[in-house]
């Protein structure tokens, strides 16, 4: 296993991790989950870069990859709604579109089509990588401020929309028309 895979299996394994801080309240927690987040997070980045700098991209990993960031993504997402954080129509909505789409990408490749991630698809999950970091740090670190992760919800919502109409739109009659 390379370094590029090694740093994506890293992402899973934060996900319990960040799920069993997250779930269990104690002082001081929002900043040690921010941080664990933030490294989780980075990992996808890291990877990637990795991956293409050493010419080590593998099937494994391009399958892999994108199933980690949604694995930490949704699982961060399911948390917030236990919590009382975000809606639950607003995670629904974004679990969603993550199923959809990657169901989608799954019928493509099998008919040797590769759906590579649109500009719109790489801000939808800039945005929910943010606006997760800022609600994990919470009113208590945020003061005033704490209403941006509230924007960047929304933000979140429309992007996902967005983004999957444009991957269906785009790929939809190559895809389903074989």
């Amino acid at each position: 296993m390379n370094l590029p895979n090694i740093l994506t299996f890293i992402r899973i394994l934060s996900v319990p991790v960040i799920v069993l801080i997250l779930l269990i309240r104690y002082e001081g927690n929002e900043l040690i989950i921010f941080i664990i987040f933030i490294l989780a997070a980075v990992t996808d980045s890291l990877d990637g870069y990795l991956a293409r700098k050493r010419r080590q991209i593998t099937v494994f990993g391009k399958l892999l990859d994108p199933l980690a960031d949604k694995l930490l993504i949704v699982s961060v997402f399911i948390c917030f709604v236990e919590l009382g954080l975000v809606p639950a129509w607003m995670v629904v909505i974004i679990v969603s579109r993550e199923i959809a789409v990657t169901g989608f990408r799954a019928l493509a490749s099998s008919r040797g089509i590769n759906i590579s991630a649109s500009v719109l698809g790489k801000v939808k999950m800039n945005s929910e990588t943010i606006t997760i970091a800022l609600l994990l740090l919470g009113e208590r670190y945020l003061g005033k401020l704490y209403s941006i992760p509230q924007i960047g919800l929304y933000l979140v919502i429309v992007t996902a929309v967005v983004s999957s109409i444009e991957y269906f739109i785009k790929y939809g009659p190559k895809v389903l028309s074989e």
